[in-house]
């Protein structure tokens, strides 16, 4: 069985190329994204995976889920949104709960942000969240999402124990460096994915702020340029 392949499209968006050989989309936004390399644009999709309703992370999820016919997984007002944007596959689910969607174990997590889109007005979608995703090879990731540290990042680490975790590190509207480093040493990850930086001048965490903080732990951050994937 392959590794798991990680793609980064700029900010929060990944693709995923699971052991399975599944193609997974994280919080897709193209559209408008500075960061992101229009080479790089997947075609295909067998899930999608959306974190919460802000523009930088769910502008085109239904225009990707309606060209692939791939099931978008995310929390109830999320899917019922999209819904109404024309996407008819949706996995609705809620913090706590977790599902078994083409041949992954997706549990919905806790995150501490705010969640809303401006559809010709403000429209409240729900609470943000991440996901914990065990992978065909028994490997286990935690998508963090827009998040502050929180204590139970904890116990995210004591019942799934993931390997890898992809965590904001920016600031100012996340967790910066030092808190991310913080949160990868209590999810007890080997390695950490950053994510949500370098967008935009107000995002001012950096990679190797975050590899400074993490000096002597043994955990390794994979930095990865827009368009880069590693396996």
């Amino acid at each position: 069985m392959a590794s798991l392949a990680i793609t980064w499209l700029g900010h929060s968006a990944f693709i995923l190329r699971t052991p399975g050989g599944k193609t997974v989309l994280v919080d897709p936004w193209y559209t408008g994204n500075p960061s992101f390399p229009e080479h790089a644009k997947p075609t295909k999709a067998d899930l999608i995976l959306v974190s919460h309703g802000h523009s930088d992370h769910i502008t085109d999820a239904a225009a990707m889920a309606k060209a692939t016919g791939a099931p978008v997984v995310g929390i109830w007002e999320v899917t019922s949104w999209l819904g109404t944007k024309g996407v008819q596959h949706v996995e609705p689910m809620n913090k706590g709960g977790t599902i078994h969607v083409q041949g992954l174990r997706v549990t919905m997590t806790e995150a501490v942000h705010s969640s809303s889109f401006d559809d010709h007005g403000i429209v409240y979608l729900g609470e943000p969240a991440g996901y914990v995703v065990k992978l065909e090879n028994g490997q286990t990731i935690y998508f963090a999402g827009d998040t502050a540290l929180f204590g139970d990042m904890k116990l995210i680490g004591e019942l799934y124990k993931p390997d890898i975790a992809f965590l904001p590190i920016g600031d100012r509207f996340t967790m910066g460096p030092d808190t991310a480093a913080m949160a990868a040493q209590w999810l007890g990850v080997k390695q950490v994915v950053p994510m949500h930086w370098g967008t935009f001048p107000l995002l001012t965490g950096t990679p190797d702020q975050l590899i400074r903080n993490l000096a002597g732990t043994g955990i390794q951050v994979l930095e990865l340029k827009p368009g880069e994937t590693a396996e």
